[in-house]
Parts: C-alpha cells; sequence; structure tokens
C-alpha cells in the first residue's frame, strides 16, 4: 500500500507506524543484546516485550481519543494515568518472560510480589512517547485538514467571485449595443445592422458556451476581443482606435478567459465616449522573466485630482 494510500486510511495508518514502533524496539534491544553478550533466551524476552508492548498499548488510542477534545489539565492528567497502567501490564508481561526464558542465576527473580512490576517507572516513559507521539500526529492531521478546508473555501470564493463577474453581463453594454442596432435599422443600413446582430449573437455565445474556470491562450483571447471590439466599432466607428501589441512569445501563454474585456470596456466608456475625437486603445502581452505581462492602455484624460477641484 503506498504512502498516499495511508494517508487517506487513518485506520492503516496507524497500524502500519504502530507495528514499525513497536518493531524499532525490538530491533534496537536486540542489537545492545548482542553488544553486551546476552544469554540465547533473552531474545525471546525481547520478542515477547515487543509483541505484548504491541498489543497492551494498542488500547491508548481509545483512551488518547477520548481525551483529545477535553480541557489541557484533563487530557495531560488522563494521558499519564493511561500511560502508568499500560506501563504498568506491560512490565508484567516482560518480568514474567524474563523469568520464564532467562537462567536460573540471571539477575532478575520474580522472588516477590512487587517483582512483577518493576521497571515500571522507566516503562512509564515509553508510554508516554508512544502518548505524546500519538498527540503530535492528531495535532498535524488537524492543522492539514484546517490548511486545505481554508485553502479549498478560497479557491472556492474566488471561484464563485469569478463565475459571477463572469456571467454577469453588464446592461449598459447591451442597452448601448442595442440602442446602435435600432438606430442602424432606422437609418436602413441594415447590413450593417445585420452584422452588428451577428457580431453581437457570437460574442454573447462566447461568453456563455466558455467555462469560466478554463484557461485560454493570449491567441485565443485575442479573437474573443475582436468581436467584441467589432461591435464597438460600429458604434464608434473611427472615433475607437484599437493597437494590439501581442509578441509571439506571449501568444501561446495561457490566461483566463475574458480577463480583458472589463479592462477594455471602462476605457471605452471614460476615455472614448466622452471625448469627440475618440481616442485609442492600446492591449499589450508580453513575457517578461517567465511571467506573462498583460497590458491595457489609453489616451484619454485620466483620473481627476480632487484636490485641484
Amino acid at each position: 500500500m503506498r504512502l498516499a494510500n495511508l494517508r487517506h486510511s487513518r485506520g492503516a495508518l496507524f497500524w502500519s507506524l504502530h507495528a514499525m514502533g513497536w518493531c524499532a524496539w525490538g530491533l534496537s534491544h536486540y542489537l545492545g543484546a548482542l553488544l553486551h553478550e546476552k544469554e540465547a533466551g533473552y531474545a525471546k524476552v525481547i520478542a515477547t516485550g515487543a509483541l505484548s508492548g504491541f498489543v497492551l498499548s494498542a488500547p491508548l488510542r481509545l483512551a488518547c481519543r477520548a481525551l483529545w477534545s477535553r480541557r489541557p489539565a484533563v487530557m495531560i492528567g488522563g494521558a499519564l494515568l493511561c500511560a502508568y497502567v499500560a506501563a504498568l501490564t506491560w512490565r508484567v508481561s516482560v518480568n514474567i518472560a524474563y523469568a520464564s526464558f532467562m537462567p536460573a542465576d540471571a539477575w532478575m527473580h520474580l522472588t516477590s510480589f512487587t517483582d512483577f512490576f518493576s521497571g515500571t517507572i522507566s516503562a512509564m516513559y515509553l508510554m508516554s512517547c508512544w502518548i505524546g507521539l500519538y498527540f503530535g500526529f492528531r495535532y498535524y492531521e488537524s492543522m492539514t485538514l484546517q490548511r486545505e478546508a481554508v485553502l479549498r473555501s478560497s479557491a472556492l470564493a474566488q471561484e464563485a467571485q469569478l463565475k459571477m463577474l463572469r456571467y454577469q453581463l453588464n446592461p449598459h453594454f447591451l442597452f448601448n449595443t442595442l440602442n446602435a442596432i435600432s438606430t442602424l435599422i432606422l437609418d436602413n443600413r441594415n447590413a450593417t445592422a445585420n452584422s452588428a446582430v451577428t457580431g453581437l449573437s457570437e460574442f454573447l455565445r462566447y461568453t456563455l458556451d466558455q467555462d469560466p474556470m478554463k484557461r485560454v491562450t493570449v491567441a485565443q483571447e485575442v479573437e474573443a476581443l475582436n468581436l467584441y471590439l467589432k461591435i464597438e466599432k460600429m458604434r464608434f466607428g473611427d472615433r475607437l482606435k484599437i493597437e494590439f501589441a501581442v509578441d509571439d512569445a506571449a501568444a501561446s501563454v495561457l490566461m483566463p478567459s475574458l480577463l480583458l474585456q472589463p479592462l477594455i470596456e471602462n476605457a471605452i466608456k471614460y476615455a472614448v465616449s466622452p471625448r469627440e475625437e475618440g481616442g485609442v486603445i492600446r492591449i499589450g502581452a508580453r513575457v517578461i522573466e517567465g511571467q506573462l505581462q498583460l497590458e491595457v492602455a489609453d489616451n484619454g484624460p485620466g483620473l481627476i485630482d480632487a484636490s485641484r477641484v
């Protein structure tokens, strides 16, 4: 099973790490036994300790779950109590195994009842580390889930905002376009009016059919803008001048669809429409240090300095 699959299965991840931890404990003690030249029976003691530790410490998971949402004082106190109980029962099994598998002249003998619990305090440190690691993994998991939730919420908010802007048809644009088409019909310029209606339908079809979250190339974006500008050119005629400055390197770069259309519409509204002589709108795209730079500029009057009014 791959690690990525284990992360999505908390049970499988827990049992895998749990088994790896006790195997590591057993391996380290076995290497220590070889280094200190312990008797052959000591390997059975280690195996018993690893197996019993695996079994007896597993219920700590349930205890940690119950303590996770409690107050810090209750969590710490309950964790220490659980660690002590687990260490106590574990040391009993290890001490019995030691007396059973080691020779009679070994240093450890169960000569009294208290000898069954020998080594409980040191074992409690081990169980406390187990609980600490569990809480650490649980805290990391909760922080990761919160971070992912925040990222998902942010992405959904941005997607909703983009879709809202994407599907929000500007009434001002539609009103002016339909009014211009009506004027053309009244002037018996039927061919031009028909061309305007065709251009409007093509632009509306593009805006409605295009996925708001889909990215298009700069070249495709320019084609869509030409549909929009074709309609505006019918309204303003020679008063509206368009200049494109798209580098060849930028033509195939991906970008959000119809990103520039609101900027161009704003430039037409404030830089071209109020002026009798019209204006020039420049649309540029180039790649600088691996980043796509888009530009919409006009020769309009610019912002008015309110302090001078």
